[in-house]
């Protein structure tokens, strides 16, 4: 280092560590996702089967059965975020793997050969639990793993739904599937089905998830209580803990306190709000710093988006908890997906759709800009888009990214002039 370089370091007054109250909210969730962690290893080590499941395979029925799983897509959001993104995807790619497959496949793939990473670690899996309704990825990124590993692979397939709302036959079709996974996972790990157990699991996830829709509730307000970034942070607890208990309190806790916030005039937004957009897609994990700064010094608030969402299950019976795994982003009709956010743009104010076109998740970025032209049309704003990757770093641009946010805020000013 110069001397020059080495005084103004010197100089610099030393960077203050982050302090998250233990009493708040932000603090409880991240303590539940870290248990989930710890629990899989505890199990583990005591001899217990323990399995790797994708985020949106019907969790009531593992937690029923009281059996401890780990998900590949959280640990390669932890890999990417802490910057070991580009290092998985490439020992995927030297294994003989597509650049083109999804960075999350590629980083689990990678991992189940080499298990060890320094920014998130989870023990290897003596089962699979794989759902499709989130894309058909999955379903070759989990035979791989089990081939791999020769352990059994437990798949259940949801259709990806053309009309609406799921059908009785559908329903029928996916219901005999859960109930032949229930039996499988008996088998595997010689532990039996409890129905009253069930009963408290859809319970919690019930009240977990009516937590969380009304947390992001509080962006319809103006100027919003939060900044939608946040919403983000909570998707491990979602995907690994939504029927846990400890989950609807600490989400209940977020609530109380966006609404002391709305309440005091106050925000986690740390900037005035000038713009309210809806963000589309998945975090662009590796470059979350960067991607928020960027909206916060320009005023920008995300007050709308599916993702922060998209985990979330209400239903009353064991045929509603069916029909609403039909309704993931992955396996919804354009139609029903379109009119679900055009309702949250207009009831949380919105001006802008800004659209990650996520390399890594084919599914959702092809089908976009369709969508995403109906919703500016419908709700009369404009749409920016830009390129990027849920987990490989080398995806994305930051000159690309600015330069689309500085056109879409243009717009939305010269929109709010008119309107004056």
């Amino acid at each position: 280092m110069a001397e020059g370089a080495k005084q103004l370091a010197a100089e610099q007054p030393p960077k203050k560590k982050r302090v998250i109250d233990p009493d708040s909210a932000a603090y409880k969730l991240g303590e539940i996702t870290a248990r989930n962690y710890e629990e899989v290893w505890e199990a583990k080590r005591n001899g217990e089967k323990i399995g790797w499941c994708s985020s949106n395979f019907p969790q009531e029925l593992h937690r029923t059965l009281d059996i401890k799983v780990c998900y590949p897509e959280n640990q390669a959001v932890a890999i990417a975020v802490r910057g070991g993104g580009v290092r998985g995807c490439t020992e995927a790619e030297e294994l003989g793997y597509s650049n083109d497959i999804c960075a999350y496949a590629r980083i689990s793939m990678a991992y189940a050969r080499h298990p060890k990473a320094p920014e998130q670690d989870m023990p290897l899996p003596d089962f699979l639990l794989c759902c499709n309704n989130i894309c058909n990825c999955m379903i070759k990124w989990y035979e791989d793993i089990a081939r791999e590993l020769d352990i059994p692979i437990i798949m259940i397939d949801i259709p990806f739904n053309h009309g609406y709302e799921a059908d009785e036959e559908q329903i029928a079709y996916v219901g005999g599937q859960f109930r032949a996974a229930i039996e499988q996972l008996e088998e595997i790990t010689g532990k039996k089905w409890d129905e009253k157990r069930f009963e408290e699991v859809c319970q919690i996830t019930n009240r977990s998830s009516r937590a969380m829709l009304k947390a992001a509730s509080f962006l319809q307000y103006q100027p919003a209580p939060l900044y939608g970034f946040d919403l983000f942070n909570h998707m491990g607890v979602l995907i690994t803990a939504l029927g846990a208990p400890g989950t609807p309190e600490a989400l209940e806790l977020l609530c109380r306190e966006y609404e002391q916030l709305q309440k005091e005039g106050k925000s986690t937004f740390r900037a005035k709000e000038e713009h309210r957009i809806m963000y589309e897609g998945i975090a662009c994990w590796p470059h979350l710093k960067f991607t928020s700064k960027s909206l916060i010094s320009r005023g920008v608030n995300i007050t709308a988006t599916i993702y922060g969402i998209a985990v979330t299950h209400i239903y009353d019976d064991f045929d509603g908890m069916i029909a609403s795994y039909f309704k993931i982003p992955g396996a919804m009709s354009l139609e029903r997906s379109r009119d679900i956010r055009v309702q949250l743009c207009q009831e949380d104010h919105v001006e802008g759709l800004l659209v990650h076109t996520n390399r890594s998740c084919k599914l959702w970025s092809g089908f976009m800009p369709e969508m995403s032209r109906q919703i500016g049309q419908i709700c009369d704003i404009p749409v920016a888009s830009f390129d990027g990757d849920q987990a490989d770093a080398r995806n994305f641009s930051e000159a690309q990214y600015e330069t689309r946010v500085d056109a879409l805020v243009e717009i939305m000013a010269e929109k709010k002039g008119e309107t004056a």
